[in-house]
């Protein structure tokens, strides 16, 4: 038996003597970092995605971000169930490794840039989300906020690595890139003191998703059917709303991208508006800050991925170039719109 039908045959076991469960089809997924990833098919027809933690995983953090689910499940909002084990456990340990179970939502997760109608239902979800967790404990993980506080300097400077890193791995197209990095070390030169310069001095931070992009939301016919992958960390609603509304495939590809955010962003302050206002407008900003400062996708050997994750993210990298092209043009008039949606009322 190959490697392949040997952790099939693991998964099938462990789903058996743990969750009582007998498993009738046992599929890979070729996706995921951190875990190792099947979808099954059990034989009363319940369908699950089942993740198996790789050795370094952090298990403290992975039992954290569970409850996190369950917790936001118990609101109502639209997440999967985690199934517990046999000791009640939503992390298992069995066959050297540590397992979870839950339900496989309705609807796939999808690349392509979003539409208006499925921008309006993620900032709804996403409203309710931030609103339901501002009463949650406030988690030990704590997210990076580099794109604020990093010195330009020191980010130019990891533009460097990135480039010899390239030349170390083979990269294909090293010219391309050096021209990116070269750009990108020039906006930040350029626009990263002016941006940070009009940011709000202080922000609200709450107990979060953390990881809450496209890739970590299941839709199904403009609407999200699952929310996954809680990084389950404090952090900034107004970073978490940025992040999100100013999708950098939607931004990169759509003639629509900014109605979409704006949408997103009505949407969100229509489900939490005691999200400062000033914080609100302050996304777009958070959004483009956040764009410069990371490099994810500049090179893609490091992480092992399979073929056509490889191409996937090489293409992200792109598509987030584009974004803070048209983040930068836009921004002004983007801080408009955005502060109008406060007119109606709400926290200034």
């Amino acid at each position: 038996m190959d490697a392949a039908g040997w952790g099939e045959t693991l998964a099938a076991e462990v789903l058996e003597e743990r969750y009582g469960l007998v498993a009738d089809v046992v599929e890979p997924v070729h996706m995921g970092t951190d875990t190792i990833n099947r979808r099954v098919l059990t034989d009363d027809g319940v369908r699950l995605f089942v993740k198996q933690y790789r050795s370094m995983a952090d298990l403290e953090a992975a039992r954290n971000a569970w409850d996190m689910s369950e917790y936001c499940r118990a609101a109502r909002l639209p997440v999967p169930r985690v199934w517990p084990d046999a000791d009640d456990n939503l992390v298992t340990i069995a066959g050297g490794s540590a397992w979870a179970v839950v339900d496989e939502a309705p609807g796939r997760v999808t690349s392509s840039a979003m539409t208006i109608r499925l921008a309006e239902h993620i900032g709804v979800v996403m409203g309710r989300m931030h609103r339901t967790l501002a009463a949650y404990p406030m988690p030990r993980r704590v997210q990076h906020t580099r794109w604020r506080t990093e010195p330009v300097e020191e980010a130019v400077a990891r533009c460097d690595t990135v480039m010899a890193r390239a030349r170390r791995q083979g990269h294909d197209h090293l010219d391309e890139l050096r021209a990116d990095l070269d750009q990108r070390r020039e906006d930040l030169r350029t626009h990263v003191p002016r941006l940070r310069a009009h940011l709000p001095e202080t922000l609200v931070e709450q107990a979060l998703h953390a990881d809450l992009t496209r890739t970590n939301l299941i839709t199904l016919a403009d609407a999200v059917t699952g929310i996954i992958d809680f990084r389950c960390a404090g952090a900034l609603p107004a970073w978490e709303l940025g992040r999100a509304a100013f999708d950098p495939r939607t931004v990169a590809t759509s003639t629509e991208w900014a109605a979409c955010a704006l949408a997103m962003a009505r949407a969100y302050r229509s489900e939490h508006p005691s999200l400062p206002i000033r914080e609100v407008r302050a996304c777009a900003r958070i959004a483009l800050l956040y764009m410069l400062s990371s490099l994810y996708g500049a090179t893609t050997a490091e992480y092992d991925l399979p073929g056509e994750a490889e191409v996937d993210l090489r293409r992200y990298w792109r598509e987030r170039q584009v974004a803070v092209r048209h983040l930068l043009g836009e921004l002004e008039c983007l801080e408009d719109e955005l502060t109008a949606l406060g007119a109606s009322g709400g926290t200034a």
